[in-house]
């Protein structure tokens, strides 16, 4: 009778002890084995009860189980314990629409399973300083056996997590051994977008126009577009419009008594014949941007015949056929002044004469904005060729962004997020989500700091270099991607390398020889194509880019900027090298 009553009370706390949600109790309950007991949540005011510390839960050290659970018995906390495994990050609802929660599970590991004591569960943001924990312990007197291994044990909620971030979350098994690397495991992830949370009407940063209507009567341009949803409170707007090297504002504040749902608005200070690329957003940081063609049709004069007297019209008449009979005069005038100088033309004449006419039978294909967003370029270089090579290389970024149509990101215009991040997580963000990847070689991206002499002071170039040496590591994170691509028969086209005029194709890196290679600024129409996927030849065609060719960027002051930072660059490692010919040739 007695061995069948212990026999169902086992059963009973194993069943209980089946359940992965933890318990509410305290560490005295837990010690003494008290009924409800089995597997407790153990808050920070029990920890520093029983240790006689004061708010240092938040640190995350492991807790010895000694002092929490093993003072009868120290042989409880003496075993090893292996890791958890199948980690796994659940989002749960919560009530505040800009921050996440989440929900971790695990299961035991069967190795040593019958020594475990508990778990520590830590969550950490990356690049970032907020970390939380929670800590989960058994009964001093229960024994785990291998089918608990199967059982899925859940955290408490982990609430107030940035949407859109990066978390890492560590499981820790109890209890924690001085010497031994497997008694935790560790997941990142990533939490929910606001799209994905709340819906996309209500995120302002990914709403956009995606209606627009344009109609033009005689003279004037009018445009409609959707209206974003008064949940979201946008109440202006604005948009850009770009021909010809022009390029015209609009501010837009609908009123929003009447119609709310469209709103039309007219386009002023337009060329008639110019074929405009104009874009619209919210008066938003950051708004996503809708890009639309607007064409200015010419407008022709509507005179009716009945206003004219009848004197006007025969003016016209004659003065018409004077005109002709000029024109008729001249071209055989002309005509025949060709034939007589026709046996004296000089070859480089004919020559220039062809060059005049193939250059007029080039056609100019105006660029038709179909990306709704510009292609993203990440900038990669050495810091370890002097100030002048950096200013150089953020003047080309200056330069694209304006006048290529590309969004450029380079780590001296976002060193804020970088210190947040750090440089490897900032790195390997930039190389997953960019559209294309350049990176500009030069002398120092393959250099390796070598340690200075005794007493030898160092150069600003040599502390520079040791103290950046990310250069290195971001061209085998480059060349990782690239070696990927080539085994798995990839396209290679995200991927490209450019030099300067004071550079060789020797500085570009073993690991990127395989990707296309650009001389800067020769070859900037090239990579102006490869950025847009737009050909620059056709038959019978030729595309001519506004602001980049040879003759073009020169007179516009980011490209001028861009010249005279090449050419004091190019001035600095001139005399950088003769420098150190000169301290090869002194004699120790």
């Amino acid at each position: 009778m007695w061995i069948g009553a212990l026999v169902l009370c086992h059963l009973l706390i194993v069943a209980d002890l089946q359940s992965s949600n933890p318990q509410n109790c305290s560490l005295t309950c837990l010690r003494q084995g008290g009924p409800g007991c089995h597997y407790c949540r153990i808050n920070r005011d029990e920890v520093d009860k029983v240790l006689g510390l004061k708010g240092t839960l938040g640190s995350c050290i492991p807790w010895p189980c000694v002092r929490l659970l093993g003072e009868e018995d120290p042989r409880l906390c003496q075993h090893f314990v292996q890791a958890p495994h199948d980690i796994n990050i659940e989002s749960v609802p919560s009530s505040d629409p800009n921050l996440d929660s989440v929900v971790v599970s695990w299961k035991p590991s069967q190795y040593g399973i019958e020594f475990l004591r508990g778990f520590q569960v830590s969550l950490q943001s990356l690049g970032g300083s907020g970390l939380a924990c929670q800590l989960f312990l058994f009964q001093p007197n229960l024994t785990l056996s291998a089918s608990h291994a199967q059982t899925v044990y859940k955290s408490d909620m982990f609430s107030g997590l940035s949407l859109g971030s990066d978390y890492a979350v560590t499981v820790m098994a109890l209890p924690v051994p001085e010497k031994w690397e497997k008694f935790y495991h560790s997941k990142i992830f990533s939490t929910r977008s606001c799209e994905e949370k709340n819906g996309f009407l209500q995120c302002k940063a990914d709403w956009y126009p995606k209606y627009v209507d344009v109609q033009q009567k005689e003279a004037v341009v009018m445009v409609t577009f959707n209206l974003a949803p008064p949940i979201m409170g946008i109440t202006s707007y604005f948009c850009i419009c770009t021909a010809n090297g022009k390029t015209t504002s609009t501010d837009i504040i609908p009123n929003l008594s009447g119609n709310k749902t469209h709103h039309s608005f007219a386009l002023e200070d337009l060329e008639e014949g110019s074929n405009y690329t104009c874009e619209i957003a919210a008066n938003q940081v950051d708004a996503v941007r809708k890009v639309f063609n607007v064409y200015v049709k010419k407008q022709e004069s509507t005179m009716e015949h009945h206003n004219f007297p009848y004197w006007s019209l025969a003016f016209l008449f004659v003065f018409a056929a004077a005109t002709i009979f000029v024109v008729v005069l001249v071209l055989c005038m002309r005509k025949r002044y060709t034939q007589t100088k026709k046996r004296i033309i000089e070859p480089e004449i004919m020559i220039k004469h062809h060059e005049d006419v193939t250059a007029k039978k080039e056609e100019i294909v105006p660029l038709c904005g179909n990306r709704k967003t510009p292609p993203t370029l990440l900038i990669c270089y050495s810091r370890c060729d002097g100030p002048a090579h950096m200013d150089a290389v953020m003047k080309l970024a200056s330069f694209i962004q304006q006048h290529m149509a590309t969004k450029v990101s380079l780590d001296r215009w976002d060193s804020l997020e970088m210190s947040k991040e750090g440089q490897m997580a900032w790195y390997c963000r930039h190389i997953r989500d960019s559209d294309f990847i350049l990176v500009v070689c030069s002398g120092g991206l393959c250099q390796r700091p070598q340690p200075s002499p005794q007493g030898v002071p160092k150069n600003m170039s040599e502390m520079s270099c040791e103290a950046n040496l990310h250069s290195e590591v971001m061209v085998r994170l480059v060349g990782e991607e690239v070696g990927r691509a080539i085994s798995g028969g990839e396209d290679l086209s995200k991927y490209m390398t450019a030099i300067f005029d004071y550079s060789e194709e020797k500085d570009v890196p073993m690991e990127l020889r395989p990707v296309v290679r650009y001389k800067l600024t020769a070859d900037l129409p090239l990579l102006f194509s490869r950025l847009h996927q737009v050909p620059l030849h056709s038959p019978g065609r030729y595309v001519s880019i506004k602001c980049i060719s040879d003759e073009e960027f020169t007179e516009m002051p980011a490209g001028q900027a861009l010249q005279q930072a090449i050419s004091k660059a190019k001035k600095a490692m001139t005399e950088l090298h003769q420098k150190q010919d000169v301290s090869l040739k002194i004699p120790e």
